[in-house]
């Protein structure tokens, strides 16, 4: 029998859970042109929410096309070019060779070479020359409202880990590149969204940064705890097996409602349930994903200071006034001037994150695992 909890890719049907609301929003913006901003933690359903957002947008709007690019392993602006173009013909066209014939329709400036595998429809890429790239940026990135006006049909641009970007060769020149060109299209819009969020949230509230309100921003919640119970316990009961309310929302809570560890938490429960689900079993569970994840968490610590340690020890200990002469002092941080750094550099490793100002962990099994190995 499979598991009825889905964690580590995007998700869908019924382990889908909620996001009404969200959902709603965002079909709404891809519908109506209207850019979207979305930004929350890694592992908290951005890429599941998005693609329910087009699946069922698409089904609604045969007209849509929608586009889906992944920068997280792209390191250059002209490997982005290479993958939007790519992803755009692909999307405004069934047959391959007609990706092709549309390519050389539209480009006059920027002669791309077209690499065709065995398989055409999942083995194709593309090949751009710089040189090119540097004559003529804007045929490519017009491309899609081009194309959208010769075949009257709408496409969405969906950017996942947009906030890479920033780390690209002269950045904010590239921005303004895309910005520039971007705020004029009438029948393309733009999906971009990101996990470092205070990388990203710079990217766009920032009035000196070009994206600055470049659409509607979204920050997405965590799914609310009345949602999670019914899913837990309707997940158990059809698979034959038994979870209290109650039990429930000791999960939930043992892992702060963080998506991926609700997820991954009662999966561990269910495989280690064979009626009905008691306190012991939960607390198996999770000291068996502690355990897992032990050695990982054991080499994240031993890539920081003392003092970015000692300042994971204050946050444990729900310290309200970290900067302070008394707790610099009471937690060995050398100096209040210390604080500021140390906060960056923990932030910037994606330990922390700064949730209505106050300093908290991402990932709350690693919390859990820290204090209990550095209290």
């Amino acid at each position: 029998m499979n598991s009825p909890f889905t964690f580590g890719k995007v998700v869908s049907g019924k382990t889908f859970i909620n996001r009404e609301k969200e959902l709603s929003k965002l079909k709404l913006n891809f519908q109506s042109g209207i850019n979207t901003m979305l930004i929350s933690p890694r592992r908290w359903g951005k890429s599941s929410l998005v693609k329910k957002a087009t699946e069922e947008s698409k089904s609604e709007n045969s007209n849509l096309r929608v586009c889906f690019i992944d920068i997280f392993k792209i390191n250059s602006e002209l490997e982005f070019y290479e993958i939007l173009l790519k992803e755009i013909l692909k999307n405004s066209a069934l047959k391959w060779e007609d990706w092709i014939k549309t390519g050389k329709n539209f480009l006059k400036n920027i002669v791309p070479d077209f690499i065709i595998g065995i398989d055409p429809q999942n083995d194709f890429s593309i090949k751009l020359r710089w040189s090119d790239i540097e004559k003529a940026p804007d045929e490519i990135l017009n491309l899609p409202e081009k194309i959208a006006l010769k075949k009257n049909v709408q496409f969405v641009i969906c950017i996942d880990e947009f906030q890479k970007i920033a780390k690209f060769k002269e950045s904010l020149n590239f921005q303004q590149k895309l910005r520039s060109v971007w705020q004029y299209q009438n029948r393309t819009s733009y999906c971009l969204f990101g996990s470092k969020r205070h990388i990203i949230t710079d990217l766009f509230q920032n009035q000196s940064m070009p994206f600055y309100r470049f659409g509607d921003m979204m920050f997405l919640q965590k799914i609310s705890k009345e949602h999670w119970i019914k899913h837990i316990v309707n997940a158990f009961a059809e698979t034959g097996k038994k979870i209290s309310n109650e039990s429930a929302i000791n999960i939930i809570e043992k892992v702060q409602n963080h998506p991926y560890y609700v997820q991954q938490l009662a999966h561990q429960v269910w495989i280690n349930t064979s009626k009905t689900v008691n306190k012991s079993i939960i607390e198996t569970s999770t000291d068996e994903l502690l355990l897992y994840n032990g050695i990982m968490y054991a080499n994240e610590v031993e890539k920081l200071s003392l003092l970015q340690i000692n300042y994971l020890r204050a946050i444990i200990d729900k310290e309200e006034k970290i900067s302070s002469k008394q707790s610099v002092k009471k937690y060995n941080l050398g100096t209040p001037g210390n604080v500021p750094t140390i906060k960056k550099a923990l932030e910037n490793k994606e330990i922390i994150d700064f949730f209505e100002k106050e300093p908290s962990f991402i990932d709350p099994l690693f919390q859990y695992w820290f204090a209990k190995n550095y209290k």
